[in-house]
């Protein structure tokens, strides 16, 4: 019997969902801070079996934390601890932002699902940078074979015009692609005024291409270079992305972002339209992410690999994806309703079926 969604019930339904998540990390944190961290990583470390190699990168678990939930790099060890084989850090902007107005990160329990319009609130690539830099030695020191893998998602600043978005993501390329296993070029994201228009191919094609050179030229290294997409593109257009990132030899893409839709919702219209604006995630991105998945699948082959997120709950989730041409998977918004040991959860059933 598992507690936690009690536990939720009782302890965080019915707080404001910020303030939820917030406390929820807070004790994630408190709990690698005393010795329960130690223990908690034996408990959870995912079996052998599960390692996966993407972009020249071997992960602990195809199945880790999706960018969102440690916004800053707070707390990359602790969420380590927890059996995710990779944390993506993220949004993080060139320079410092506080993020929309409050309330802003909003739950449809019936749904399990959350809209948000947090606005890549964070402290800025400066700031993040050397926490980036701890963890992965951190990291390195705690799991001297394969280690959990830091992934870091950037976006654009919310007051730089779209004009200067190139160099905007510059300045965190620069700042973060020394710490980083993998970088995200986030253009899909439905709260940051105008962001969406950097995936038409013509703008993010030399996008792509200076963060790529300045991330490798910064870190002194290859750095891989991932675009993450929203799950509201027409399917032309996804096709055209999976040209580019061919045309660039990009080392992934990432699919999906929340979206903006809001159909097909079990929570009553008014409940929904009390929410407002923002994106969309959970359980009803389910059909449309596994949908764009199989589409970048057939436009690309192997030649790069594709990272699915998007409505993923189970360890049964998590198979279909990888079935369908995921190297990698990664969830966020069950994580909220199924508490602390849901990676460990997975990572055991994956295993177990890999012996089966």
């Amino acid at each position: 019997m598992r507690v936690y969604p009690t536990f939720f019930r009782l302890a965080f339904s019915w707080m404001d969902a910020e303030r939820a998540h917030k406390i929820g990390f807070k004790g994630i944190r408190l709990a690698h801070a005393s010795r329960a961290g130690r223990v908690l990583q034996k408990l959870t470390a995912p079996a052998p079996s599960l390692q996966t190699t993407a972009f020249g990168v071997t992960f602990p678990s195809p199945f880790g934390l999706a960018a969102g939930f440690d916004k800053e790099g707070h707390g990359i060890e602790a969420l380590a601890d927890l059996g995710f084989g990779h944390i993506e850090v993220g949004t993080i902007t060139g320079q410092a932002q506080p993020g929309n107005d409050k309330p802003r990160l909003f739950r449809l329990v019936q749904d399990r699902a959350v809209i948000n319009r947090m606005g890549f609130n964070n402290d800025g690539a400066s700031a993040v940078a050397p926490r980036l830099k701890a963890a992965r030695a951190a990291l390195q020191r705690r799991y001297p074979s394969v280690r959990p893998v830091i992934g870091v998602n950037i976006g654009k600043t919310k007051v730089v015009e779209l004009a200067d978005a190139v160099d905007d993501y510059l300045v965190s390329a620069r700042s973060l692609a020394p710490a980083a296993d993998y970088l995200v070029v986030n253009v899909s994201s439905p709260n940051t005024p105008g962001l969406r228009l950097l995936q038409d191919v013509e703008t993010l094609r030399p996008l792509l291409t200076a963060v790529g050179q300045e991330a490798d030229r910064a870190a002194g290294r290859h750095v891989p270079l991932l675009v993450k997409i929203a799950p509201d593109l027409s399917d032309e257009d996804i096709d055209d992305v999976a040209r580019l990132a061919l045309d660039l030899k990009l080392d992934g893409i990432i699919s999906t972002n929340t979206t903006i839709a809001r159909e097909g919702l079990a929570s009553p219209a008014e409940t929904v339209e009390k929410c407002g604006a923002g994106g969309l995630s959970g359980a009803p991105l389910k059909q449309r992410s596994l949908e764009v998945l199989k589409r970048l699948k057939h436009a690309t082959g192997n030649a790069l690999s594709l990272v699915s997120v998007g409505g993923v709950e189970s360890a049964q989730d998590v198979q279909e994806r990888l079935d369908a041409g995921a190297t990698l998977v990664q969830g966020y918004t069950a994580f909220l309703y199924e508490g602390p040991f849901w990676a460990a959860r997975i990572n055991k059933q994956l295993a177990r079926n890999r012996r089966s």
